[in-house]
């Protein structure tokens, strides 16, 4: 499979359609010397993009986080991205947008003169975790721990706090395992490289307070279904030693949608029936 910088097909980049392989950027961007960017990642099923408006209203405050103004609205986001779903004849893929600080006058930290800019691009991308669905995710836990808010906004969806994501995704990969799962600064339960995680105990459901990481989208659509169905739902503060007594697990988000975990570091949950159930409801949901 080639590369993605070479494929046949049509990127959006500020404001027009341009050729795949045309849409670049200069060496001295501001964003690739100092990480000033934020995306999102969103999935499209059957012709629809699962809560399409709210990742673009999440992508605006994103910007406002990280001082650096998005200069399109909701509706232009979301008319860029139904352009490029149509110019690449797309039904089912992954949608990603992006804004960075582009090159202009400064080439310091500071980037205040330099122009905010946007792209989307959408492929064709099947199970986050391969087969994981199937038979649960082996997760490793993480060296590196998710920061304080008050180091960086944790609740911004910023390119630079991913940094550490592909450090311990590499270094869980190179085990065997499929991700990593992070504490955060406390020493709480924090998340994985891309995905929120979800504990089940005794028929009920603990997943971490989103205090100093994203609360992802598909973490709260999943916390309403379970919700609706009558489960218990504890946002709390989890210590690394309850790993033993959770039952079940699962991870979620836009690419991971939600997947099962057979095991991390060296605790080990059942594929159960709450798991498998809150799963295939997911996927019936995004293609309601």
């Amino acid at each position: 499979m080639s590369g993605y910088d070479d494929r046949d097909g049509k990127i959006w980049m500020d404001g027009q359609l341009v050729e795949w392989r045309d849409a670049n950027i200069h060496i001295l961007s501001h964003a690739l010397h100092y990480a000033s960017s934020v995306f999102e990642g969103e999935r499209l099923y059957d012709g629809k993009i699962f809560l399409s408006r709210k990742h673009s209203e999440r992508l605006l405050k994103s910007g406002e986080m990280m001082d650096m103004p998005i200069p399109y609205s909701v509706d232009e986001i979301e008319a860029a991205k139904q352009a490029v779903v149509d110019a690449n004849g797309l039904t089912n893929a992954y949608v990603r947008v992006v804004a960075w600080r582009g090159a202009g006058e400064d080439m310091g930290v500071s980037s205040a003169r330099n122009p905010v800019r946007m792209a989307v691009a959408a492929w064709a991308w099947g199970d986050y975790y391969g087969d994981a669905k199937m038979q649960g995710a082996k997760l490793d836990i993480a060296k590196w721990k998710r920061p304080s808010p008050e180091t960086i906004p944790t609740a911004a969806k910023a390119a630079g706090l991913y940094m550490i994501c592909t450090m311990s995704k590499h270094a869980a990969e190179a085990k065997g395992c499929s991700d990593a799962l992070f504490m955060d600064y406390r020493g709480y339960v924090a998340e994985a490289t891309g995905a929120n995680v979800f504990f089940v105990k005794d028929g009920e459901v603990h997943t971490p307070l989103p205090d100093a990481i994203l609360n992802g989208l598909t973490r709260q659509t999943v916390i309403g279904m379970l919700q609706a169905r009558g489960i218990t739902v504890h946002e709390r503060h989890i210590m690394p030693e309850e790993l033993e007594g959770f039952e079940q697990c699962w991870l979620t988000g836009s690419a991971a949608e939600v997947t099962p975990v057979g095991q991390i570091g060296e605790h080990k949950f059942e594929v159960g029936a709450l798991t498998r159930e809150i799963s295939e409801a997911y996927e019936k949901l995004v293609r309601s």
